[in-house]
């Protein structure tokens, strides 16, 4: 596949202009087209209020909605640069089904980690995004600005979402210098390491394969001192785990390397 359209999540939070310009580099170096998605739902006015003081508070909500996603359109337009084409979509909205819907158009999604809603309520759900989207998912650590992408580890197990993650990132697997296709735990030995390294070679990626020793408790831990021990800057990994009530809940390896993890996370469910 080829990256054409980047698609990328903007709230009014701190980290919001690192992630921008980190998804504006990744669509300057592969040629596509950077949006930037920022959307808000206003609240519901409280009980027991009149019709006129209930349609005063709307207005009041709505007119801070506009200024926040014209603050968050501002933050978009300084932060992408010059070199890429840039779109822009906004909502008043649920923001991580407005996104969802937004990226039927998007080769891939750029959210930040942060998964509270407290800068504005603008934060999607990187999980529900992951979930619900059909699109692979680069989930950017706080403050990460760049993704060189020369260094990268596949955290393999063989399983439907790790396939799919892995031919999602194969315009980032062809341009490392170096990919390492890593499996941990018990079932490493007989996990087809080794084949996916040989596949990705056939497409011209400098892989190897690397089996880690770790218990099923230490499985991302080992995964993580493996990444920082090759100065790694990207993981590649299947987006495990289960939804309740669509709530989405990480699997157990894939939560701790999102928590733990200080390089970026391209994921597919």
């Amino acid at each position: 596949m080829s990256i054409a359209s980047i698609m990328v999540s903007l709230d009014l939070g701190p980290t919001a202009a690192a992630r921008v310009r980190l998804a504006a580099g990744l669509a300057s170096r592969f040629g596509g087209t950077l949006t930037g998605v920022a959307a808000r739902k206003v609240p519901n006015p409280g009980p027991g209020e009149d019709l006129e003081t209930l349609q005063a508070a709307y207005k009041r909500e709505q007119a801070k909605l506009s200024m926040d996603l014209f603050q968050c359109r501002n933050l978009f337009e300084q932060s992408c640069g010059v070199d890429i084409r840039p779109n822009w979509r906004q909502a008043e909205a649920d923001p991580t089904g407005f996104l969802v819907r937004q990226a039927l158009a998007a080769d891939i999604v750029v959210v930040g980690r942060e998964t509270d809603n407290i800068v504005g309520g603008m934060i999607p759900s990187p999980g529900a995004v992951l979930m619900e989207v059909g699109r692979p998912v680069l989930v950017t650590p706080p403050g990460s600005d760049r993704l060189k992408a020369e260094r990268i580890v596949v955290a393999w197990k063989d399983a439907p979402e790790a396939r799919r993650a892995i031919s999602a990132a194969l315009p980032f697997l062809r341009g490392a210098k170096r990919v390492y296709v890593v499996s941990a735990g018990e079932e490493a030995a007989t996990s087809g390491a080794e084949e996916v390294s040989e596949f990705l070679a056939l497409h011209g990626a400098h892989a190897e394969a690397r089996l880690l020793n770790a218990t099923m408790q230490d499985v991302a831990a080992e995964i993580l001192r493996f990444t920082a021990q090759e100065d790694a800057d990207l993981v590649v990994m299947g987006g495990y785990g289960h939804s309740r009530l669509r709530e989405w809940l990480f699997g157990g390896v894939t939560r701790d390397v999102l928590q733990s993890s200080r390089m970026c996370c391209l994921l597919s469910h």
